[in-house]
């Protein structure tokens, strides 16, 4: 099993190229970054995991121009998004940025997806609510046009435009991990998903998880399809729990990294706890 981190990558905390270089260094295998364009200050949406919104929120980098600059600082480690709010960006332009991104990073890109939560962020962006899953996978399949049609046009509900010339082109149509944990997660998963992305599973939970693990495996064998890999975002930094997620059919955790404010000793301190873990 793979072990790789997540983070809320902000402008207080850890610049960013010390923590790409500081994941490599202890040997982690991936690096994932979040998303939000902005948080709206009206702050009706409530955060899923209850309380006040932290600060972090509102204070992260763009993650396409951060892993960029991360790319050229590294050699190896999968870099990627956990997860981006693909309908908060005109395909045309998050094309175009995905490409670039991934020819930067010499094919080492995945690109983790997801619908969003923040309503009042997805209404300045123009997106309905009520119907932001069917936006996401309609956006998901005219990116895959642009990055691999000569000439990509496509006409939907939410996303029309004529035939256009996109390049770069990736160097390859990167992975893509579907977000979530919904009852129709899975659904996604096959139908427009290389992979998936279910966010935090407690232990009382790992039972049901592990039958949704096989699930996915089975039905995607029914469709005349590969193994398709899990990833599971927000992983208990305890060896015990990483035997039971291995059980329970994951193929990488991410552990997320923790908000230590504008101390990057301790984020560097907390890699090399958490490369222990890498190393046995």
């Amino acid at each position: 099993m793979d072990i790789g981190v997540v983070t809320f990558l902000t402008d207080y905390g850890i610049a960013p190229l010390d923590l790409a270089r500081g994941v490599e260094e202890r040997g982690f295998e991936s690096l994932f970054l979040t998303e939000h364009t902005h948080i709206p200050a009206s702050r009706r949406s409530p955060w899923p995991g209850g309380g006040d919104l932290p600060r972090r929120y509102a204070h992260t980098y763009d993650p396409f121009v951060a892993l960029g600059a991360m790319a050229a600082v590294t050699e190896r480690v999968v870099l990627g998004t956990a997860v981006s709010l693909v309908n908060q960006h005109h395909p045309i332009n998050l094309a175009k940025e995905v490409a670039s991104l991934d020819r930067i990073a010499g094919g080492r890109f995945e690109f983790g997806v997801g619908p969003g939560w923040n309503v009042e962020e997805m209404e300045h962006h123009g997106v309905v609510s009520g119907r932001r899953t069917a936006e996401m996978l309609e956006r998901l399949e005219a990116l895959r046009a642009l990055w691999t049609q000569d000439e990509a046009g496509f006409d939907g509900e939410f996303v029309s435009f004529s035939p256009v010339w996109s390049y770069p082109k990736p160097t390859r149509v990167p992975p893509v991990l579907i977000g979530g944990g919904g009852p129709t997660v899975l659904d996604r998963v096959l139908s427009h998903g290389d992979g998936w992305i279910p966010l935090r599973v407690r232990a009382s939970e790992l039972g049901a998880f592990a039958e949704r693990t096989a699930e996915l495996q089975r039905r995607a064998t029914d469709a005349g399809r590969g193994h398709i890999p899990v990833t599971l975002y927000g992983a208990a930094p305890k060896a015990a729990a990483l035997a039971s997620y291995a059980d329970a059919g994951v193929d990488r955790v991410l552990f997320e990294l923790t908000d230590s404010g504008d101390d990057a000793a301790a984020t560097l301190r907390e890699l090399d706890g958490l490369a222990e873990l890498v190393r046995a």
